[in-house]
C-alpha cells in the first residue's frame, strides 16, 4: 500500500524585489503535513514549478488551470506535482511591495458588485498535490473538489478534505480496485495496474502521434534511445507533460535514465546547456532562448515539427525492422489507407478510441522491442548467483549473432545507460515476468512469420494492445465517479473571500490518527509471483544482411576439414596443395567455425604436439581466421581460438617448447579489454553452472566446460543436436534461476559456503587469465613489436577505441615512436610493465564487478609481475632455439634484366609486394588470378627501382611479376607496418609512390633486418636527389656508381673541351649581368671535326674581358657583330628555334644581321650571351623596328626579364603568337593604371613602361593588316563569320557543326574574359554579325592574370586589350596532382571498392578541371589568331602555363606540330629553349627536395592526348609516343628533359653534346636520338591512322564531359613492367605454331590473356603491324634483306592513292576504303594504340556494311587488293633469267654485303638490287666483260657458317668480283648460269 498523496501546498504570489513591478516570485503559505515524512522528504523548488512562465499580476480574472510537473529527486525517485492555478484581485489601495500574508486575510472584502474596477490585477495562487503515483484524474478531481468548495462556498470542511487526503492509501498494483471519498459526498474509483513494471500512458503516445506523424515521432524515439538531447515546446504545459509520458511509454522496456523534466521553469533555462542528455519541455514562449543550442533536436508540439541540428546524426533503425515499423503504425493511424484505393471500399468501421489506439501504437513498438533484442537471454552471463546475481550482457556476440556488427544504432543502443539497467533489471533469471518477457521469448518465431503478412502483423498488434489496455484499465464496468465541480463561469465571479487560512491542527489531528491506525494493523505484503524467466529459442546465427559472399557453402567446409585432416596425418603436400583454397575459404565466417572445431578435435588433454610442419600449417591457419577478427570478436572466432592457442604446440631442443600463441599474437583483438572481459565471464559462467549441477550430471561437465564456454562466447548454433538439447535443459541461467529459489530455504552456514565456493571460482579463473594474457600479450622478441602494442593500446589503455585496425597498423611507423609518454627505453622491462598494467586493469575491473575479497585482489595484484617476468624468461629460450630452425626453402631470386649502363646498386632484398587498392592485380571482384601479395625482391639499380616476383599463391602459376619504376621518379616514400601473406608477425615495409603511376607496397621479410631496410632507404634517398644534376642516370650511366661520390667540378680538365670553354662563357657572362658593359675578343667554337682534338692555346683564357667603360648601349650591336663573331652564333642557329623561325618565314639570323627591312620581324642575337633573360634561348624574333638596346630597359618590366618575343606566326592571317612572363607591378598595367597628370621628371620605371608601349605598337604595326592604320580603330566589315568558321574543326565532327563552332568560340572567349570581349551572341546562337569578334576590335589581346590586371580600364585608343584570366597556381597543379595519384593508384584496398569511389575521388582531384581550363584558354587563344588577332601570352613567370598554352595553341593551329619531326621542335622550342624549369619542377636534386614534383609538362602531354582522342586522324605519332614521353621526362634515362634552360645545358656542356656524339655508338643521351633509332626499327610511335587535311585548325571539346582519364595513369603490365624502355619490354617472342611430334594438327595457338598482366597489346597486335611483322618474317625465311617498315608502308600508301587517283575519285591520303564517307574519318575510325607497333582496330560505324557500299566502291576495294598483292612481284619476269640472294664483297675496305642479283641474258648483264623488291638498280656487271669464273676462296669479314666452296669469283677487265652463295649447290649453280651466259655469247 502507498500513500496517495504526501504533501498538500498552498503557494501564493510573493512580490518581486522591485516596487511596483508585476513581476514576483511564488510563496509556500501553507504545508501539510509541516514535518517530512521519513520515507519522502518534501521536494525543493516547488514554487517555481506552480508557475514554470514566473509569477505575474494578470490584468483580468483568467480560468483555473491545471498541469502535471515532475520533480526527480537525488534517489532518482520521481514526484509528480499537480498543480490547480486560480486568480485572485489584489487590493488596489494596497501596493503589491508591501502586501503580507497577514494583511491579505485581514484585507476587506471588496464589495460584492458585478463589474470590476479597471485597475484591479489579479495575483496567481496555486494548490499543490505532491505524489509518487502517477494518478493524473484523481489529482485533477481532488484538487477541483477542494476549489470548488472554496468558489461555491460549499459547507464542508477544508481542513477535512485535505486530511482525508493525504491519510488516503491505496495499493501499487494488482489490479485491486480503491473507491474513496474525501468527506465531501464525492466518490472516485482508483484502478491501479496489473503490473508496475509496463508504463501507464492514458492517451499521451497517441496524442503525440496526432500532433508529430509517423517520421517525427520515430526520430525522437531513435534519439532518446541513442541519448541524444530532446527539447518540447508548446503552449499548453499539459501537452508538454503527456509527450514526455507518451515518449517514456514508447521506450519500454528500457527505462529512461537521464534528466527528465517534462515543464521546465523558466528561471532554470540554463539547464538546456548542459552537457548530458534529456528530456525537457519549455513552453513556446521562451522558444528564443533555445535558437542558439546546437546540440539539441527540438519538437514542436503546436507546429509538428522536429528540428535537427547539422551537427547531430540521429542513427535511424536497422532495416528490415525501419519499414515494417513504419508500415505498422501506418495501419494502426490511417487504417483506412489500405482501402484508399479499392473500387468497393467495405463498409467504415469505427475507429478505436483514442486510448486504445494509444495502446495499439505501443504495441508496435513492443513487437519493435522484441525483435531487437531476440535472444539477449543467451548472450548474458552468470558471474555469481549468491549472495546476489551479477549479470553481464556479451554485447559482441549478440551483434554478431544478429549480423549487425556495424549498426550504428543497436551499437550505441547497447552502449547506453538504459541497456545497462535493462541488463541489470531484466537479466536476473529468477522474478516476477511481465508482457515483454513473454513476447520476446515466445512470439519471435510468429513476428518473423508475420513478417510479410500485414493483416497478421495487426491482428497481433490489436492482441497485444488489449493485454496493455487491460493492464491499465482491469475492470471495465467502472462505478461512475461523483466529484462536485464548479459552475460555469464560476471564475468571473467575484468570491466572497480570499482562499482561507487552514487550521493546521486540525489536519495534523486527522494524519496523525491515520498512521497510529495504520501502525497497529498488520503490514499488507504483496506476494510476489517470481518465476524462472523464460529464455525463448537460441538464436539462430543470421546471415549477415549485407549476404555476405562467402555464405555457408558446403565444399567450402569440406576443404577445409580435408585439409586438416591431412596435416594431422602428415599428408603434407595434399595439405599444401589446399592451404590456399583453404585461406580463401576463411574469409568465410563458417568456415572459421569448422576450423575451430576441427582443430578442437585434435587436442587430447589441452595439449597437442606437433612437429615444424604441421605447427606451421595450423598458425598459418590460425592467423588467416584471426585476421578478418574485429577488436570486439563479434563472431566467437578469437575465443573459439584461444584454448588452441595454449594447446598446440611443437618441440623446439629438449626442455624449450613452443606454442601456437607464440605466432598468432599481432591481432588487435588480443589487446581489446573488452574481448578478455566478455572471455572471462563466458568461462566463470562455465564453471559456476558446474559447480551447481548434479553429480550424476557433472559426468559430462567438463566436456561442457570447454564446449560451454565457447557456446556462450560465440557460437550458441551447434551443429550437435544432443548437446543443443542438454544445454537448452540445464543452461547457466537456469541453474542461477533454481539457486535463487532455494536460497531463502537454505541455514546460514550453507550460504556462506556456497559463497566462499562461488568467489574462490572467480579468484581462480583470475589467476588463469592473467597467465592467458601474458601469454598473448609479451611478444616472442620482446625488442620486437613493442611499437606495435603501444599502437594496439596497451601503453595507454584509457584512450583504447575498439576501432578497425587493419593488417597494416594505419599511419606512419615514424609518429608511433612519442605515442605513450617521453620515456622511451628499448629494454624489455618496457614491454613487461605495459603488460602487467594491462593484467592489473583488468583484474580490478573484473574482480571488483563479480565481488572478489579485497585480500584476493590484494594477492593477485602481488602475483601478476611474477607471472609475466616468469613468462617473459621462458619466451627467451623460445626465442633463442625458434631462430635456429632450419630456414624454410624460399624460391630463387628472379634476377632482373638491366639496360647498357644501369648497374645494381642493392642486390635483391627479399621482400612480398602486398596488393594495393588497384583490384586487379589481385583478382578481386575484377575477377581473374590474384598476383598481389607476390613473393620475391627488391632490387636497386642506378636507374630504377625493380620488384620481381612470383605470387604466393601456388594455384596461380609460376606468373613471374615484375613492378617497376624509374628511381627519379619517386614522390613518395614511406614506411608501414604490414602483415606478410606467408606470415604471421608484423613486417616493416615500405610504400614507394612514383609519378610514372606505379607504387610498390612491400614487407620486408623477416631475413632482411632493419639495418638493411635502412641501407635500402638511404641509397634510395641518395639515387632520388643526388647533390648535383650530374649525379642522374643519364650522366652516370655506364660509369661506376660506388666509386668516389661524384663531386662536380673537383679536377681540372687538362685539355679543355669545348665544354669547359662554354662553362667559362657562361660563368663570365654572369659577370656583365647588371650595370657592366662588354668588349669581345675572338671566339671560334672548333668545327665538328675537331671535338675531341685540344682546342688551340690562345683561346684558353677568358673569352669575355669586362671593362668598365660606359658605352652608348648597353650591348654591342648586333649589326656591328665582326664575320668571326657571327661564328658564334652557328651553334645557336643549329637550335630548334632558328629552324622553327625559318620555316614560319620569320626570318634567318643572316638576314637580321643585314637588317633587310622588309620583314615585319627580324632574329635577335641580343641574348647570345643570355645576358638579358637567363631563361631565354641565345636568337629571339622581336619586330623589326626594335632597337637592341631598348630590349634590356623593356625586359625590366617583366618577371624574370622575359619580355615578349614571338613565338609563331599564322601562316594565313599573319597574326602572331608571343610569350612573356607576367608584368612586374609597373609596365603597361602601370600604363593604364597611371591615367592622371604625369610627374615632372620622368623616372627610369616611367621610361620603360614608355619603351613597353612602343614595342607593342610595333608588334601591332609589323602584321600586315594594321601596319597601315594611323589610329587603333581598325573595322572587320569584310570577314564574315562563315569565312571565320570555314577552316578548323570542332571537337571529333569534321563536317558538321562548322558553323555552330564559331558561336562556341565567342561563349569560350566571353566566359573566360569575364566580359563580353567577343561580342554577343545572337538568340540562336550564332554568332554576332558582320564580324567573328566585335567589328572594333584589338589588333593585340594580352592574355594575363586576373589577379595582376585587377582595376585595369584599357583605353579606348589603344590598339591591344587586355583579357585578364583565372588561371591555377603551381600548388593548385601539385595538389591535384597528388590526389590524381591516389585516386587512379590508391595505398590500400578500399573498403566499398567502387567505381562510384573512384570517379568519386577522380573528381575531387580537379586533374580534368585543370586539364578543361588549358583547353578552353589555348582554343580562346586559336579563335583570336584565326581571326587575324596577335595575342600576347603573359602568366606567372611565363614557363609553366604560359609554355603550356603557347605549346598547345601552336600544336592546334599548325599541322606540322603534330607530325613526330614538328613535335620534336615545338618541346625543344617551347620547352626547352625557352626555359621550362625541368629540374626545378621535377625535384631533381637534393636541392629541389622540398618543392615536390610539379607535372606542368605531363599535364601539356595530358592535354595533347585529349586533343588526340578527339581527333585521331591528324597525328603523325601515337598515343604510345605521348606516353614514352610521359614516362622518360621524369625517368633521368635521357639528358634531354635535365636542367631549366639552355644556359644551364651550355653550363654544363650538354648544349653541343648531341650532335658530336652521334657518332659513337654509346647509350643514346637523347630522347629525341632514342625515338628515331627505334623508328626505323618498329611503327611503335606511328599513327596508322594518320590523314592530315592540310590548314586544319582544330578546335577540341573543352568540358569536363569530353575529356577521358589517360590509360598511362591506369594501365599496367605486370609481366614485364612499365613498358617504355624498349629492350626491357621486349619479351620471349609468340611461340609459333609448331607440328605435334605425332604427326597430329598443329596445337591451338589461343593463349589466356590476363589483364593487368600480358600486355594485350602485343599478344593481338592490330591488323597493320601484323602484316608488317609477317612480311619480316617471311623475308627472313626466303633468307632476303628485309625492307624498312616504313618503306614498306609509304609504298603501299602511294599504291592506295594511285589505285584511287585511276578509278577518278578525289584522294583519300589513307589507307582506309574510300567508301568511308569523309566525316567519318575523324569519328568511325579508333586506333588503339599500344607498346607494340601501333594497335590497329578498324571499328567503322555499324551503317558501313557491304549494303551500304556501292558496287564501284567494291570493284575498287578489288581492284586496290590486287595491286597490293602486284607490289610485290617483280616486275619484267621475262627479263629475268635467273635470281637469288649472294653476298658480295665490296671495294676496298668494305666489308662484305647480301645483296639481289639478277642474271638478265636480254640484256646480258648482271644486276643488283638492295632487296629483292628494290626497282631501283644498285649497280651492273656487264657480262661482255667478264673473263672467267673461278671458285674462291673466303676472305676477310666473309660471312660465316658458309662452306667455303660456296665462294665464287668473277673476273672482268677492269676488277674481280668475290661472291658467295648460302650454300655449295647454289654457288654451283650461278657458276654454271654465268658459263652458259659466257658460252651463249
Amino acid at each position: 500500500m502507498a500513500r496517495l498523496a504526501d504533501y498538500f501546498v498552498l503557494v501564493a504570489f510573493g512580490p518581486g524585489p522591485r516596487a511596483g513591478s508585476e513581476e514576483g516570485h511564488g510563496q509556500i503559505l501553507q504545508r501539510f503535513p509541516e514535518k517530512d515524512w521519513e520515507d519522502n522528504p518534501f521536494p525543493q523548488g516547488i514554487e517555481l514549478f506552480c508557475q514554470p512562465s514566473g509569477w505575474q499580476l494578470c490584468p483580468e480574472r483568467n480560468p483555473p488551470t491545471f498541469f502535471i510537473a515532475v520533480l526527480t529527486d537525488i534517489n532518482s525517485e520521481r514526484h509528480y506535482c499537480a498543480c490547480l492555478t486560480f486568480w485572485e484581485p489584489v487590493e488596489p489601495s494596497q501596493a503589491p511591495a508591501c502586501r503580507g500574508e497577514e494583511e491579505e486575510e485581514a484585507g476587506e472584502r471588496p464589495s460584492p458588485s458585478a463589474l470590476v474596477p479597471p485597475t484591479q490585477l489579479f495575483a496567481p495562487k496555486t494548490l499543490v498535490l505532491v505524489s509518487r503515483l502517477d494518478h493524473a484524474e484523481v489529482f485533477r478531481n481532488s484538487l477541483g473538489l477542494i476549489y470548488t468548495i472554496h468558489v461555491e462556498g460549499l459547507s464542508v470542511s477544508l481542513e477535512n478534505v485535505i486530511g482525508n487526503l493525504l491519510t488516503c492509501t491505496i495499493p501499487i498494483t494488482g489490479g485491486s480496485q480503491r473507491t474513496i471519498s474525501l468527506g465531501a459526498g464525492d466518490r472516485q474509483v482508483i484502478q491501479t495496474p496489473l503490473t508496475d513494471s509496463l508504463p501507464v500512458s492514458c492517451c499521451s503516445v497517441a496524442l503525440l502521434f496526432r500532433q508529430l506523424g509517423i517520421t517525427n515521432v520515430l526520430a525522437l524515439f531513435c534519439a532518446a534511445l541513442t541519448e541524444h538531447k530532446i527539447l518540447f515546446l508548446s503552449r499548453s504545459y499539459q501537452r508538454l507533460t503527456d509527450a514526455c509520458r507518451g515518449l517514456l511509454a514508447l521506450l519500454f522496456p528500457l527505462r529512461y535514465s537521464f534528466t527528465y523534466v517534462p515543464i521546465l521553469p523558466a528561471q532554470l533555462l540554463e539547464v538546456l546547456s548542459t552537457p548530458t542528455p534529456f528530456i525537457i519541455g519549455v513552453n513556446s514562449l521562451f522558444q528564443s532562448a533555445t535558437q542558439e543550442l546546437l546540440d539539441v533536436i527540438v519538437a514542436d508540439l503546436d507546429g509538428g515539427t522536429v528540428t535537427v541540428p547539422e551537427c547531430v546524426h540521429i542513427p535511424p533503425l536497422p532495416e528490415p525492422l525501419h519499414s515494417q515499423t513504419h508500415s505498422a503504425l501506418c495501419m494502426v493511424l490511417d487504417p483506412e489507407l489500405e482501402l484508399a484505393d479499392l473500387a468497393f471500399p467495405p463498409p467504415a468501421t469505427s475507429a478505436s478510441s483514442l486510448k486504445m489506439q494509444d495502446k495499439e501504437l505501443r504495441a508496435v513498438f513492443l513487437r519493435l522491442f522484441a525483435q531487437l533484442l531476440q535472444g539477449y537471454r543467451w548472450c548474458l552471463h552468470i558471474v555469481r548467483i549468491h549472495p546476489e546475481p551479477v549479470i553481464r550482457f556479451h554485447k559482441a556476440a549478440f551483434l554478431g549473432q544478429r549480423g549487425l556488427v556495424e549498426d550504428d544504432f543497436l551499437l550505441k543502443v547497447l552502449e547506453g545507460m538504459a541497456f545497462a539497467g535493462f541488463v541489470s533489471e531484466r537479466g536476473v533469471p529468477y522474478r516476477t515476468t511481465d508482457l515483454f518477457d513473454e513476447l520476446v521469448a515466445n512470439e519471435v518465431k510468429r513476428m518473423r512469420a508475420d513478417e510479410n503478412q500485414p493483416h497478421r502483423v495487426l491482428r497481433h498488434v490489436k492482441e497485444l494492445a488489449e493485454q496493455l489496455y487491460k493492464n491499465e484499465n482491469p475492470y471495465p464496468a467502472v462505478t461512475m465517479h461523483k466529484v462536485q465541480r464548479p459552475g460555469e463561469g464560476s471564475h468571473r465571479r467575484v468570491p466572497p473571500r480570499p482562499f482561507p487560512r487552514l487550521d493546521e491542527g486540525t489536519v495534523q489531528w486527522i494524519i496523525d490518527q491515520a498512521t497510529a491506525k495504520l501502525q497497529g494493523a498488520p503490514p499488507a505484503v504483496r506476494a510476489e509471483k517470481k518465476a524462472t524467466v523464460p529464455s525463448g529459442p537460441p538464436m539462430a546465427a543470421i546471415v549477415e544482411r549485407n549476404g555476405a559472399v562467402h555464405a555457408n557453402s558446403a565444399r567450402r567446409l569440406e576443404v577445409v576439414r580435408n585439409c586438416i585432416s591431412y596435416v594431422f596425418e602428415g599428408k603434407m603436400l595434399e595439405a599444401k596443395k589446399l592451404l590456399p583454397a583453404v585461406l580463401r575459404a576463411l574469409k568465410g565466417r563458417a568456415a572459421r567455425r569448422c576450423l575451430t572445431r576441427e582443430l578442437h578435435l585434435h587436442v587430447q588433454q589441452n595439449r597437442a604436439v606437433l612437429d615444424h610442419q604441421q605447427f606451421d600449417f595450423v598458425v598459418r591457419m590460425m592467423n588467416c581466421c584471426l585476421q578478418d577478427c574485429t577488436a570486439l570478436d563479434e563472431h566467437g572466432i578469437a575465443a573459439a581460438l584461444l584454448p588452441l592457442v595454449t594447446a598446440f604446440c611443437r618441440k623446439l631442443s629438449p626442455g624449450v617448447t613452443q606454442f601456437a600463441y607464440s605466432c598468432v599474437q599481432e591481432h588487435v583483438v588480443w589487446s581489446t579489454p573488452q574481448f578478455w572481459e566478455a572471455m572471462f565471464y563466458g568461462d566463470v559462467q562455465t564453471h559456476i553452472r558446474a559447480l551447481y549441477l548434479e553429480p550424476a550430471e557433472e559426468e559430462d561437465g567438463p566436456v561442457m566446460k570447454g564446449e560451454v564456454g565457447l557456446a556462450e562466447a560465440g557460437a550458441p548454433g551447434k551443429e550437435d543436436k544432443e548437446e543443443e538439447e542438454e544445454e537448452e535443459e540445464r543452461s547457466a541461467l537456469d541453474v542461477a534461476s533454481e539457486q535463487r529459489r532455494l536460497w531463502p530455504t537454505l541455514g546460514r552456514e550453507k550460504q556462506q559456503e556456497l559463497v566462499q565456493k562461488e568467489e574462490s571460482t572467480v579468484f581462480s579463473q583470475a589467476i588463469h587469465y592473467a597467465n592467458r594474457m601474458s601469454y598473448l600479450l609479451l611478444p616472442l622478441d620482446s625488442s620486437k613489436s613493442r611499437l606495435l602494442r603501444e599502437r594496439a593500446g596497451l601503453g595507454d589503455l584509457e584512450s583504447v577505441s575498439n576501432s578497425l585496425v587493419t593488417n597494416s597498423m594505419a599511419g606512419s611507423m615514424a609518429e608511433s615512436y612519442d605515442t605513450e609518454s617521453g620515456f622511451e627505453d628499448a629494454e624489455t622491462s618496457d614491454v613487461a610493465g605495459a603488460v602487467v598494467r594491462f593484467i592489473n586493469r583488468f583484474v580490478d575491473k573484473v574482480c571488483t564487478e563479480s565481488g572478489v575479497t579485497s585480500e584476493h585482489l590484494k594477492g593477485l595484484h602481488v602475483m601478476v609481475p611474477d607471472i609475466v617476468q616468469m613468462h617473459i624468461e621462458t619466451l627467451e629460450a623460445v626465442h633463442r632455439e625458434s631462430k635456429r630452425l632450419p630456414p624454410i626453402q624460399k624460391p630463387k631470386l628472379l634476377r632482373p634484366s638491366l639496360l647498357p649502363g644501369e648497374e645494381c646498386v642493392l642486390d635483391g632484398l627479399r621482400v612480398y609486394l602486398l596488393p594495393d587498392g588497384r583490384e586487379e592485380g589481385s583478382g578481386g571482384s575484377v575477377g581473374g588470378p590474384a598476383l598481389l601479395p607476390a613473393e620475391g625482391a627488391v632490387f636497386l639499380t642506378t636507374y630504377r627501382v625493380i620488384f620481381t616476383g612470383m605470387p604466393t599463391d601456388p594455384l596461380v602459376g609460376e606468373q613471374v611479376v615484375v613492378r617497376s619504376f624509374p628511381v627519379a621518379s619517386l614522390t613518395k616514400e614511406k614506411r608501414i607496418s604490414a602483415q606478410a601473406p606467408t606470415d604471421q608477425f608484423l613486417q616493416d615495409g615500405l610504400q614507394l609512390r612514383s609519378c610514372t603511376f606505379q607504387l610498390l607496397k612491400m614487407a620486408f621479410d623477416e631475413e632482411v633486418g632493419s639495418e638493411s631496410a635502412e641501407v635500402f632507404r638511404k641509397h634510395l634517398h641518395k639515387l632520388r636527389y643526388p647533390a648535383d644534376i650530374r649525379g642522374t642516370f643519364a650522366f652516370t650511366a655506364g660509369s661506376s656508381v660506388h666509386t668516389a661520390s661524384r663531386q662536380p667540378r673537383t679536377t681540372k680538365e687538362k685539355s679543355p673541351s669545348l665544354r669547359t670553354l662554354s662553362r667559362n662563357l657562361v660563368k663570365n657572362a654572369k659577370k656583365t649581368i647588371g650595370r657592366q658593359y662588354v668588349t669581345r675578343k675572338k671566339y671560334n667554337p672548333p668545327s665538328w671535326e675537331q671535338r675531341g682534338q685540344p682546342v688551340p692555346p690562345e683561346d684558353q683564357d677568358d673569352e669575355i674581358s669586362v671593362s668598365e667603360e660606359p658605352e652608348p648601349s648597353t650591348l654591342t650591336p648586333a649589326s656591328a657583330l665582326k664575320p668571326s663573331d657571327r661564328l658564334t652564333m652557328n651553334s645557336l642557329v643549329e637550335r630548334a628555334c632558328c629552324r622553327d623561325y625559318q620555316r614560319l618565314g620569320l626570318g634567318t639570323l643572316s638576314s637580321s644581321l643585314s637588317r633587310a627591312k622588309s620583314e615585319p620581324f627580324r632574329v635577335t642575337p641580343v641574348n647570345r650571351m643570355y645576358a638579358i633573360c637567363r631563361s631565354y634561348p641565345g636568337l629571339l624574333i622581336v619586330p623589326q623596328s626594335i632597337q637592341d638596346n631598348t630590349l634590356q630597359r623593356i625586359s625590366r618590366c617583366y618577371r624574370q626579364n622575359r619580355f615578349p618575343v614571338v613565338c609563331w606566326r599564322s601562316s594565313r592571317s599573319k597574326a602572331v603568337l608571343l610569350r612573356s612572363g607576367g608584368l612586374h607591378g609597373k609596365g603597361v598595367v602601370g600604363l593604364f593604371k597611371a591615367q592622371n597628370a604625369p610627374s615632372p621628371g620622368q623616372s627610369q620605371a616611367d621610361s620603360s613602361s614608355l619603351e613597353q608601349e612602343k614595342y607593342l605598337q610595333a608588334v601591332v604595326s609589323s602584321m600586315p593588316r594594321h601596319a597601315d592604320a594611323a589610329s587603333g580603330r581598325n573595322t572587320l566589315s569584310g570577314f564574315s563569320s562563315m569565312h571565320m568558321a570555314s577552316h578548323g574543326k570542332w571537337g571529333s565532327i569534321r563536317a558538321g557543326g562548322r558553323s555552330s563552332g564559331s558561336s562556341l568560340g565567342v561563349d569560350v572567349g566571353s566566359r573566360l574574359a569575364g566580359k563580353d570581349l567577343l561580342g554577343t551572341p545572337q538568340p540562336n546562337g550564332a554568332p554576332s554579325e558582320p564580324g567573328f569578334l566585335r567589328p572594333q576590335r584589338a589588333a593585340l589581346y594580352i592574355i594575363g592574370d586576373k589577379a595582376q590586371l585587377k582595376g585595369v580600364r584599357p583605353d579606348p585608343l589603344q590598339q591591344w586589350e587586355l583579357v585578364p584570366i583565372e588561371v591555377f597556381e603551381v600548388r593548385q597543379v601539385k595538389a591535384s596532382f597528388k590526389k590524381l595519384l591516389k585516386a587512379c593508384v590508391p595505398g590500400c584496398p578500399a573498403g566499398e571498392q567502387s567505381p562510384a569511389s573512384y570517379l568519386r575521388s577522380l573528381e575531387e582531384s580537379e586533374w580534368l578541371s585543370q586539364i578543361h581550363k588549358l583547353l578552353q584558354v589555348s582554343v580562346l587563344v586559336v579563335e583570336l589568331l584565326d581571326s587575324g588577332s596577335s595575342v600576347l601570352v603573359s602568366l606567372e613567370d611565363g614557363w609553366d602555363i604560359t609554355t603550356q598554352v603557347v605549346s598547345l595553341v601552336q600544336l592546334l593551329s599548325d599541322p606540322y606540330y603534330r607530325t613526330l619531326e614538328g613535335f620534336r621542335l615545338l618541346v625543344e622550342k617551347e620547352w626547352l629553349s625557352f626555359g621550362h624549369r625541368f629540374t626545378h619542377r621535377g625535384a631533381h636534386t637534393l636541392a629541389g627536395q622540398s618543392g615536390g614534383f610539379a607535372p606542368i609538362f605531363l599535364q601539356f602531354l595530358d592535354c595533347v592526348h585529349q586533343v588526340h582522342t578527339q581527333f585521331p586522324m591528324e597525328f603523325e605519332f601515337s598515343q604510345f609516343y605521348l606516353k614514352f614521353l610521359s614516362y622518360h621526362h621524369v625517368s633521368h634515362r635521357f639528358r634531354t628533359f635535365l636542367l631549366d634552360s639552355d644556359y644551364e645545358r651550355i653550363e654544363l656542356g650538354l648544349l653541343y653534346e648531341e650532335k658530336g656524339e652521334r657518332k659513337s655508338q654509346q647509350a643514346c643521351k637523347s630522347v629525341w636520338e632514342y625515338v628515331e633509332r627505334l623508328s626505323k626499327k618498329t611503327p611503335v610511335f606511328y599513327n596508322y591512322m594518320y590523314a592530315p587535311e592540310d590548314t586544319e585548325v582544330l578546335r577540341p571539346y573543352s568540358n569536363v564531359s569530353n575529356l577521358k582519364v589517360w590509360d598511362f595513369y591506369t594501365r599496367e603490365t605486370l609481366a614485364e613492367g612499365p613498358p617504355y624502355d624498349w629492350e626491357l619490354a621486349q619479351g620471349p617472342p609468340e611461340p609459333l605454331e609448331e607440328e605435334r611430334p605425332d604427326g597430329g594438327a598443329p596445337q591451338s595457338r589461343r593463349r589466356v590473356i590476363w589483364p593487368c598482366y600480358d600486355s594485350r597489346l602485343r599478344a593481338q597486335p592490330d591488323a597493320i603491324s601484323r602484316l608488317l611483322e609477317e612480311l619480316q618474317r617471311l623475308e627472313a625465311e626466303l633468307g632476303r634483306p628485309s625492307e624498312r617498315w616504313k618503306d614498306t608502308w609509304d609504298r603501299v600508301k602511294a599504291a592506295q592513292r594511285s589505285e584511287a587517283r585511276q578509278d577518278g575519285r578525289s584522294t583519300p591520303s589513307s589507307l582506309l576504303m574510300s567508301s568511308v564517307s569523309h566525316h567519318r574519318r575523324s569519328l568511325g575510325v579508333y586506333l588503339q594504340e599500344g607498346p607494340v607497333g601501333s594497335t590497329l582496330s578498324l571499328s567503322l560505324d555499324s551503317d558501313q556494311s557491304s549494303s551500304s557500299t556501292p558496287s564501284s566502291g567494291r570493284q575498287a576495294a578489288r581492284r586496290s587488293t590486287s595491286t597490293l598483292y602486284s607490289q610485290f612481284q617483280t616486275a619484267e619476269s621475262e627479263n629475268r633469267s635467273y635470281e637469288g640472294t649472294l653476298y658480295k664483297k665490296g671495294a676496298f675496305m668494305k666489308p662484305w654485303k647480301a645483296r639481289w642479283f639478277v642474271l638478265d641474258k636480254t640484256k646480258h648483264q648482271l644486276r643488283y638490287y638492295d632487296h629483292r623488291v628494290d626497282t631501283e638498280c644498285k649497280g651492273v656487271i656487264d657480262l661482255a666483260e667478264v673473263e672467267s669464273v673461278t671458285p674462291g676462296t673466303p676472305s676477310m669479314g666473309a660471312p660465316k657458317m658458309v662452306d667455303e666452296k660456296a665462294f665464287f669469283d668473277v673476273k672482268t677487265t677492269r676488277r674481280v668480283y668475290n661472291f658467295c652463295a648460302q650454300d655449295v649447290h647454289l654457288a654451283q649453280q650461278w657458276v654454271d648460269r654465268l658459263q652458259s651466259c659466257l658460252s651463249d655469247a
